[in-house]
């Protein structure tokens, strides 16, 4: 694999796990006008069915991923389509001419491309839970504006300047663990002090059985 095949299957991966749609649109229509080149295995992206239909499913989404309550809903139905679908773009990425790189790594990419897309994923919905409960109605809107923004411009890095792509993905990664790090340890301790302790007080106030 080339370094512009590395990039784009990180930087695609990332993409699809923040939005899908606006990752296959932003490919799709940038090798349309011919602003770039997709591999000959990707260029299906680029088809008017194809096309359409990504613009049309993000315009769904540009408007319930906006929405608090409803953008949880919609975050938990893609945890089953982002990352098989980056798995996807990743397994026709590797192969631009048939035959020439080996299956193994073909499902290696596929499967790299799918963690990667799930992490991308999982820090997007578990951060989003935490902005949802903001009681100020607009930080929702701000950050899925901000989404965008990131699925949209790393799509478009991913095929233009892959080795900055990679470098960015990389950043990514090491953010989204800390932060699903921190998120994770912050719960654990809401959760211990709402029913740990009630655990230990049950104990203290139980009265030994006599022998």
């Amino acid at each position: 694999m080339n370094l512009g095949t590395i990039g784009l299957l990180l930087g695609a991966s990332f993409a699809s796990g923040i939005n899908l749609y606006a990752t296959v649109a932003t490919l799709g229509l940038l090798h349309r006008f011919e602003a770039i080149a997709l591999p000959p295995s990707l260029a299906v992206l680029a088809h008017p069915v194809v096309l359409g239909l990504a613009i049309a499913l993000y315009l769904v989404e540009f408007v319930a991923d906006k929405i608090p309550a409803v953008d949880h809903v919609w975050d938990a139905i893609h945890t089953f389509i982002r990352p098989p679908a980056a798995a996807l773009l990743a397994y026709a990425a590797v192969a631009p001419a048939a035959g020439s790189v080996p299956e193994v790594w073909r499902i290696a990419a596929a499967l790299l491309a799918g963690t990667i897309a799930l992490t991308a994923h999982s820090t997007k919905a578990a951060t989003r839970g935490a902005v949802n409960a903001s009681p100020e109605p607009f930080s929702t809107a701000a950050v899925s504006f901000a989404e965008d923004l990131l699925a949209i411009g790393l799509s478009w890095l991913a095929v233009t300047h892959p080795a900055i792509a990679i470098g960015v993905v990389a950043v990514l990664l090491v953010a989204s663990i800390v932060i699903l790090v921190v998120l994770f340890r912050f719960v654990r301790a809401i959760w211990r002090r709402m029913f740990g302790g009630r655990g230990q007080d049950r104990g203290q106030n139980e009265t030994p059985t006599p022998a």
